[in-house]
């Protein structure tokens, strides 16, 4: 908050990775993403002075869903600028978690299951890692993309209808190879 360029540095790279992981949800392209993480650092460092807390034993958890926030916001803003166009590229699967604990069918599911959140269209999948995954509400997300409430809702089922529908045919697969 002090402006320290060391202090700035070591929040940097302690934080970049998880920085990187919440943009790849949205931008694809790993050049891209840097840039946007980067972005993102700068809006961090300018408006540190604005970060609140009330618990120092929470002060990290806090502090990630406020950086949380801004990575996203960023993303969305490039995105914005670039008219919401998919991103094309390859997408590091290390980006979303997975529970390690899980059976191999129940991983190979879930990385199928990212691939298809992969495939939506652009719109969907905007409001589907929002909503979904980050957490905002649908007035957030409708302030956010300049969209109505309604639109985002609808766009939230639609994801979740072809989603489903994957999931439909991908269990219907599995009960036809175990037969």
């Amino acid at each position: 908050m002090q402006n320290n360029q060391r202090d700035q540095k070591a929040l940097y790279e302690n934080y970049y990775g998880y920085a990187l992981k919440v943009i790849f949800r949205y931008v694809y392209r790993y050049e891209k993403a840097v840039d946007v993480a980067n972005d993102g650092f700068v809006k961090v460092f300018r408006n540190i002075h604005r970060f609140q807390y009330e618990q120092a034993e929470n002060v990290e958890m806090i502090l990630m869903g406020w950086m949380r926030t801004i990575m996203v916001n960023t993303a969305i803003d490039h995105l914005r600028k670039n008219n919401f166009l998919p991103e094309i590229g390859a997408i590091n699967e290390n980006i979303w978690l997975e529970d390690k604990s899980s059976s191999s069918d129940q991983a190979l599911l879930y990385k199928e299951l990212i691939s298809e959140v992969k495939n939506l269209p652009p719109s969907y999948r905007l409001v589907f890692n929002m909503y979904i995954i980050d957490g905002f509400t649908h007035q957030e997300i409708a302030n956010q993309l300049g969209i109505s409430v309604g639109t985002s809702k609808s766009n939230l089922s639609k994801a979740r209808v072809l989603l489903q529908k994957f999931l439909k045919k991908s269990n219907d697969e599995a009960i036809v190879c175990r037969s």
